[in-house]
This record gives C-alpha cells, structure tokens and sequence, in this order.
C-alpha cells in the first residue's frame, strides 16, 4: 500500500472514524481503524462492535492500493498536529505503516486486517430518505432525556418510530419524557419502531447537518444504517420493547401558564445554586400573573425568585428537580414556554404556546 492525501482530505472523516473508536477496548484491533485504498478513494472504518462507521474521502495520488489497520488516537493526533495544508505520503514497510510528511516522518503498528470486524451486512428490508435537518431536529430536541446506564437498558437510547408521513423520537429516563413528531415524506406498509442505543444516537448526530441534502436509511431487524454523503453509519438496535409513552403523557391539566423561556432559565439556574445537591429540587408557586421559585438545601440556605407569568386561575405548589425544567428550556426554540399543571402529585407537561412538534413531560418530586 502506498499513497499520498492532503492533511484536510484526511482529517474530517478521521475525526469522525476516530469518535466511534473506545478508548479501553477488549480486542486490541479496536482501537485502531481500518484504512482501505483503491484507484482513488480511501475509506476509513471505525468500529466498537455495536455502532460502525465508514468515511470516504479522495487521495492526491495512490501508488499501491491496499489495506491495514493503525491506531485511530495516535494516526489522529498526528495529522492534527501537522501543518495546514501538510500532504501526507502513506506506505507499509515490514509490516509497519510509515507516515511522512515535509521532513518529519512517523512509524506506526499495525495489526492484521483479516482481524478487524465488520458489523454483519445484513439485507434491510426498509429503505427511507429523510432531509439531515429533519432528523437532526428530531433528535436535538429529545436526546437529552435519555437514560445513563440503566438497568432498564431499552431506555439507554432513543426511540425512532416511522409512519408513513411522519417521524417522531421519544425519549425517556423514567422521570421525564421528551417527544418530538415531523412530517415527512415516507410511504411505508406499517410503524417501525427501533430503539437507537446512545452511543449510536450521539455518533449519528456528528454526522448530521441542518440542510435539506438526504440521509438514506437502511432498516433491519437487528441495524438500523445510515448514508450521508461520503459517510455510511451503522448501530446495532436495542433488543426491547420502549415503554408505551402514550400512557404518560398527561391529559386535563386546568392550569396552563405562559412564561418567558430565557428569563424563566435564568431564574432556575440562579435558585439551583442553594438547591440540595443531591436532589436538586425546587419548588415551584404559581398564582395569578406570578411564578415564585423557591430551593434551600441543608445548611438552612434559601433563595427565592418572583417571574411574571401570563395566568389567571388557582394557586398550586408543586416541586421539581430543576435541572429536568432546565433541560426542556434549554431544547426549546421559540421565545416562550407553555407549562400545564394539575396538581401538586401530578407530572407537568412542556411545550410551545398552542403545541408545536415536541412535547416534554416531568415528574413532579415531594419536597
């Protein structure tokens, strides 16, 4: 294998490639990525066994192609820290890949190719093709609420549910809800729903951009693959049912107040500075025009904030973890929020004024 690559040819999809990689890896081969040459393309393959990703990108000059795999940090580091607009010769002597560039040359390891795995290609039964920016939104707007590492492991990821005409993202922790719902233009025979795992939803949105260029999804029963431009991502799905969030979704709350989102944040996160630190909880008493937000925590600190609101009903108090209500004004777009309450044991719901694509619920907590 021999071949030359400007430094900025590389770097992107290298980048990308390299985010996939775990640092602490079982198989030594999986620290390293796959580099593939032919004619003039080179292909760049990271995988940790359940997310996969492919970047493609155009060599200046390929001598020899071949393939062989080096590792993913170190090749990165190297490129970064060579000048702008460095060309890169590339060549495998005695079983070592030798990089050089200008008068500075770097010798790296390599490990057999045969050993790298490929997620197994298998045959999608289900092919769509969304706008990036529609997908991107999706999962914006939902990701945050996702669980860490549950042990209720069908909520460490975000459900991705189609229909002809629409696609909605749902995600959930067990103590709030997040859900975001876009037309689009798909025709399929029935809903799909697939579970994302985290890893892959973070991996997929790097890739994404706000444009209205196509991703091609490739659906099966086990992967879910999908094609932007020079890069092909694949993700394991999670093997579980998501819970059936229709059920959770609060109905005939009586008091909806209107607030201003920016002034609203600002007021949470200045209380949540004397919130206890380990519940974080603030409480929240809504009156005619008027929110106070009140936390104190066990050392008998106390603070409190007034925010004008647009409401006219009865009074209610009622608590919550304050970093989910930062959350949800931290997602939303639009200027204003819309907050609807029933009582003080009941979970609240989130949206824009009137409803837009995504609605946001949250657990109320006893204080």
């Amino acid at each position: 294998m021999k071949f030359s690559i400007s430094r900025e040819a590389l770097l992107r999809p290298l980048a990308l490639v390299a985010g996939v990689v775990e640092r602490r890896q079982t198989l030594p081969v999986l620290s390293n990525v796959l580099i593939q040459v032919d004619q003039e393309q080179v292909a760049l393959t990271g995988t940790d066994l359940e997310v996969e990703l492919v970047g493609r990108t155009v060599a200046s000059e390929v001598e020899v192609p071949g393939a062989v795999t080096v590792p993913a940090r170190k090749l990165m580091d190297i490129c970064k820290s060579l000048p702008d607009q460095a060309e890169l010769r590339f060549s495998l002597e005695e079983g070592r890949a030798v990089l050089r560039s200008g008068r500075s040359r770097f010798t790296l390891s390599t490990l057999p190719v045969a050993e790298f795995p490929s997620i197994e290609d298998s045959a999608g039964d289900t092919e769509i093709s969304l706008p990036r920016g529609t997908l991107k939104q999706l999962i914006d707007a939902t990701a945050f609420a996702m669980a860490q590492q549950d042990v209720r492991y069908y909520l460490n990821g975000i459900l991705l549910e189609l229909r002809t005409n629409l696609v909605r993202t749902v995600a959930t922790d067990g103590h709030r809800l997040a859900l975001c719902s876009r037309p689009a233009e798909i025709q399929l025979e029935s809903t799909r729903k697939l579970i994302v795992p985290r890893k892959g939803v973070m991996e997929l949105v790097r890739l994404l951009d706000d444009s209205e260029e196509p991703v091609t999804l490739t659906l099966s029963a086990s992967h879910m693959r999908a094609h932007t431009g020079d890069f092909t991502f694949t993700s394991k799905l999670v093997d579980g049912k998501f819970p059936d969030y229709e059920r959770v979704i609060p109905r005939g709350g009586d008091k909806v107040f209107i607030a201003d989102r920016a002034e609203l944040r600002q007021v949470l996160s200045r209380t949540s500075i004397l919130s206890n630190e380990k519940y974080r909880g603030v409480r929240l008493h809504l009156q005619e025009g008027n929110l106070q937000v009140m936390a104190n925590n066990p050392e008998q600190e106390e603070a409190e904030e007034n925010v004008a609101v647009e409401y006219a009903g009865d009074s209610l108090e009622i608590g919550f973890n304050v970093g989910y209500l930062i959350d949800v004004l931290n997602a939303v777009g639009e200027d204003r929020i819309q907050m609807t309450l029933s009582d003080s044991n009941s979970s609240a719901s989130m949206e824009e004024p009137g409803g837009g694509d995504a609605l946001y619920v949250v657990m109320p907590m006893r204080l």
